[in-house]
């Protein structure tokens, strides 16, 4: 068997669609490809990118075109309007923050609001590791962070990162939550398209927030895909040094 007749067949196993992570974790157990490569998951991903029979639905997410009508998906556009497409991609990205903080053993929460949401077709509230938010702090407090879009919290349920997904929102609004929650030593991220990151430079240094601009950082899409990616990877190996 080909190699790129292995990515296909473990697409269509996955049910049409996967993320490259998953399938980097997949296509290797078919038996009869061989890939004679130290480096498999680069020729994965060069083979998603060129072959005819795949397109891209969302940064690190994968699809058969035969399956494009079928599972109702149109090929990724960051400034697409549309509101469920947006909703879409939102719950995409959070759906990955947690899934990397699954891996990294922290406790997830995403808002019960966002709980039905689908990361691909899991539910996000089958994705947290947390139903209810910790009461880590004062009730005001606690109801304002039960908010953010995906939270880790450490072994001692305080927390540890706040994220913010800003996939057509107003950014300003996301770092007025930060501004609340400065007292926290938690790290606290944007995560956008790279196309925003400009637009996050210029409203961060704002006056009101110049106090604690230091404490907030940007993730772009691409750079949390590949950092999901390494998870995946990592889970595979029987010993990491």
């Amino acid at each position: 068997m080909r190699q790129y007749e292995a990515v296909i067949l473990t697409l269509e196993k996955l049910g049409g669609q996967a993320t490259l992570g998953e399938l980097n974790k997949e296509v290797l157990k078919i038996k009869d490809c061989e890939w004679k490569t130290k480096t498999p998951f680069a020729s994965i991903r060069r083979i998603v990118q060129i072959r005819p029979e795949i397109f891209r639905v969302r940064p690190g997410l994968w699809a058969l075109k035969s399956y494009q009508e079928k599972l109702n998906i149109v090929e990724f556009d960051s400034r697409n309007n549309d509101k469920e497409y947006q909703e879409e991609n939102h719950s995409y990205f959070q759906g990955l923050i947690a899934k990397i903080g699954n891996f990294r053993n922290f406790s997830t929460y995403i808002p019960n609001q966002d709980k039905n949401k689908l990361f691909i077709k899991t539910p996000l509230g089958n994705i947290r590791s947390l139903e209810t938010i910790p009461q880590y702090s004062y009730p005001e407090i606690v109801q304002r962070s039960g908010t953010i879009d995906v939270i880790w919290f450490n072994k001692r349920k305080l927390p540890d990162s706040f994220f913010e997904v800003e996939h057509s929102t107003d950014i300003q609004n996301s770092l007025l939550k930060f501004f609340d929650l400065q007292d926290f030593f938690a790290r606290m991220v944007i995560v956008a398209d790279e196309h925003r990151h400009s637009e996050f430079e210029t409203k961060i240094k704002y006056n009101a927030l110049s106090d604690f601009s230091g404490r907030v950082k940007f993730l772009g899409y691409s750079t949390l895909v590949h950092q999901y990616e390494d998870e995946i990877f990592k889970s595979t190996q029987t010993f990491l040094i």
